[in-house]
């Protein structure tokens, strides 16, 4: 059997900065009787424009079948005066709640300390950034549970 989130993985890929294809381009592609043609259809309606990892996908596609609605993708934050605050993987903008992936450059001098003035702008904004590892791939249940608590601790319900 195919991967699920592989294919959704590559079409992310596909659809996304690389511009290789549209999502109606992936969805023509697909043979009817070909094998695998119904898992591609199955992935093809998880694709989405705008994420830019596979570990983005992973966190989308977990999220969502985690029971969360589906969160907007790399989008760009702003205080209320416009003032640019950061940009971030998943979010639901509504709630001020963002969730990013710290692979492991996030652990160089540079890098960790951006994230953390960046996080900085965020908390004092009313924003809840809840961050994700490699590690969360392999036991998601405290960080479903952290994300549960953000939209609780937002008035949000589940």
């Amino acid at each position: 059997m195919i991967d699920r989130m592989a294919l959704v993985a590559v079409g992310d890929h596909m659809v996304g900065r690389a511009g290789l294809a549209t999502i109606d381009d992936l969805r023509r592609a697909i043979r009817p009787g070909s094998p695998h043609a119904v898992a591609a259809r199955r992935a093809v309606e998880l694709v989405r424009v705008g994420c830019e990892s596979p570990m983005e996908t992973w966190m989308r596609i977990a999220v969502i079948d985690a029971g969360f609605p589906e969160p907007e993708l790399n989008i760009d934050v702003h205080d209320a005066t416009g003032a640019f605050l950061g940009r971030v993987d998943l979010a639901w903008p509504r709630l001020r709640i963002a969730l990013e992936y710290d692979g492991e450059h996030h652990r160089e001098r540079d890098v960790f300390q951006h994230d953390q003035r960046r996080d900085n702008g965020f908390v004092v904004n009313d924003w809840t950034v809840i961050h994700a590892t490699a590690a969360d791939a392999v036991r998601p249940a405290v960080l479903f549970e952290r994300l549960r608590q953000a939209f609780v601790a937002k008035g949000a319900a589940l």
